[in-house]
């Protein structure tokens, strides 16, 4: 028979917002705060956090080694760019997911001038991995929308 598990120690943890740990790694035109790290509550194959960029700020180009990224968009709106010159380019707003397989690189962008761009981040892994690039983006992306069976393009989808 297995030993019971002390729930209350073992069980749910909440962290508080106002208590992220923010030595966490980081990448230039950004903030990450860890908020489930296996230190902070024994999470072992997830990371989750929120990122905070500066109005009118982007991020250096960068991937995040074999590890998924998902980001929620709280406040703002983001803009996507990825590639190997990051020459796809999609936008996102409150309420918005975004999917980043791994080994993509990419750069998050705020793309107002004055307002705050608020996510949440959670990752596939513990690994705080974050390999910043040296890429020489391409000066007008494609802009790529989300088409599927169920989702159609926007009817003035002429790109970027």
């Amino acid at each position: 028979m297995e030993p019971s598990l002390d729930w209350r120690d073992q069980g749910v943890k909440v962290i508080s917002g106002d208590h992220l740990d923010t030595n966490t790694a980081q990448t230039p035109g950004m903030s990450r705060a860890a908020a489930i790290t296996h230190a902070r509550t024994g999470a072992s194959k997830l990371w989750a956090g929120t990122v905070t960029i500066h109005p009118d700020a982007k991020t250096g180009a960068h991937h995040h080694g074999d590890l998924e990224s998902v980001i929620y968009i709280l406040k703002g709106k983001a803009r996507m760019r990825w590639g190997e010159q990051l020459e796809y380019m999609a936008e996102a707003g409150p309420g918005d997911f975004i999917y980043v397989p791994p080994y993509v690189p990419h750069q998050e962008i705020n793309a107002s001038p004055d307002e705050a761009l608020e996510c949440v981040l959670c990752r596939s892994g513990m690994d705080p991995v974050v390999v910043n690039l040296d890429i020489e983006p391409i000066e007008k992306p494609e802009l790529v929308f989300w088409v599927d069976s169920i989702h159609s393009a926007p009817e003035d989808c002429a790109g970027s």
